[in-house]
């Protein structure tokens, strides 16, 4: 299975690519950061965050998308930066038909380092450890869209199977 990662942001968005699966060992495919100017209009820089998803799609032809979920800040700014740059991420998703799974950092943080309340450089290491790089991809945005992709490649089917349950058990109550 093949998973595109997004760590959404409108000044720094890490967007990777991995292949893996449950009970199998990660691979990286593709990492990179995309960058807008802070002084240029939101429209124009949302357009280009959409241009590189899409290119990215494209490029690597991804079978899920993988976006952190938007959690509550102080800075209101910050937030709806994000929820922005992430609904453009999921919204090319949703254009060619992929699942989007939408993971908290607390999350993400489990999946790859065994601890919900793990550090930055924890989760890194392990990244690192997981995808057998000689180096820490910097940014963390870059690290932590690596970090999104490995969640979702071995939390998603689970979750999936999950919300199938579910929906099969309202349909039998209703």
């Amino acid at each position: 299975m093949r998973v595109l990662g997004v760590d959404p942001g409108l000044t720094r968005c890490g967007v990777a690519v991995v292949d893996g699966g449950v009970g199998r060992r990660v691979s990286l495919v593709d990492v990179r950061v995309v960058r807008t100017p802070a002084d240029a209009p939101l429209a124009e820089r949302l357009r280009g965050l959409e241009m590189e998803f899409e290119a990215v799609l494209d490029a690597f032809r991804p079978d899920a998308v993988a976006v952190e979920r938007v959690f509550s800040q102080h800075n209101v700014r910050t937030v709806m930066g994000t929820a922005q740059a992430g609904a453009v991420a999921i919204l090319a998703a949703g254009r060619r038909g992929l699942p989007v799974g939408l993971h908290t950092p607390s999350e993400v943080k489990a999946a790859v380092s065994g601890s919900g309340t793990a550090g930055k450089e924890q989760v890194a290491s392990m990244v690192c450890r997981l995808l057998r790089l000689d180096a820490m991809p910097r940014p963390a945005d870059a690290t932590d869209a690596l970090a999104l992709a490995i969640c979702h490649l071995w939390r998603g089917p689970a979750q999936d199977r999950l919300a199938a349950a579910v929906a099969a058990q309202r349909a039998r109550v209703s």
